[in-house]
């Protein structure tokens, strides 16, 4: 469907593959002659959001970059503006920017927006998290978490400690695990929460003396005592 010029092309949240290999090829093959200073998986996201911006941005990204040339310098600039973030922030950083902006992203809004961190992920910030933490019910691994890596900041850092403890005392150790767990997540990671063992599958035998000192060691783990 034609648009006017400078305007968003609809439907970018799913944008189609858009084929600039010879522009790939040449930051690859700088990055390569600069003894490769970033990993591939980085330029693939340099790459994959500039074919994102060209495809929702279509007029806008053209008068912007009228050339492979002038793609290319401008790959190689944004690669060393993000450089130090992970190639999934970069990606969903500019994913959400091209959901709610009508203009054609500046590397400093994809740099802000990769900045926010964990809003791009879902997780709550870390006094939320601690407070959740802290007020869950057991057993843990059955709450409905707001995210998994709140769960696993709070087992990382001891739920005795949680419940028994004082902010001052908790609170740090909490924070310290949760910002590991966030940084987990971000770098693409998936935090599971092992489930428990349903009840009927604990049915129909009795527990050996061994199995349930095991148990009472798990379930007291579990409840924070």
């Amino acid at each position: 469907m034609p648009t006017v010029a400078g305007q968003k092309t609809p439907d970018a949240g799913n944008p189609p593959a858009v084929n600039y290999g010879h522009e790939s090829a040449s930051i690859e093959a700088n990055n390569k002659s600069s003894g490769g200073v970033f990993e591939a998986g980085l330029i693939d996201a340099i790459n994959q959001i500039f074919s994102e911006f060209a495809f929702a941005y279509h007029n806008q990204y053209h008068k912007a970059f009228p050339d492979g040339e002038s793609v290319s310098i401008a790959k190689e600039y944004w690669l060393s503006c993000l450089a130090e973030f992970s190639p999934v922030q970069i990606a969903r950083a500019a994913r959400q920017l091209v959901k709610s902006s009508e203009f054609l992203p500046t590397v400093s809004a994809v740099v802000k927006a990769c900045q926010s961190g964990v809003d791009l992920f879902g997780l709550p910030n870390v006094r939320q998290a601690y407070f959740e933490a802290c007020r869950a019910t057991s057993p843990k691994s059955a709450y409905q978490w707001s995210h998994d890596a709140v769960y696993h900041a709070g087992k990382a850092s001891d739920w005795f400690v949680l419940a028994t403890e004082p902010e001052s005392v908790a609170f740090p150790a909490f924070e310290y695990s949760y910002q590991l767990m966030c940084q987990r997540v971000m770098q693409g990671e998936s935090l599971d929460i092992e489930q428990p063992q349903a009840l009927e599958q604990t049915l129909g035998r009795e527990l050996t003396p061994q199995e349930r000192h095991q148990r009472m060691i798990e379930l007291r783990k579990e409840v924070g005592i």
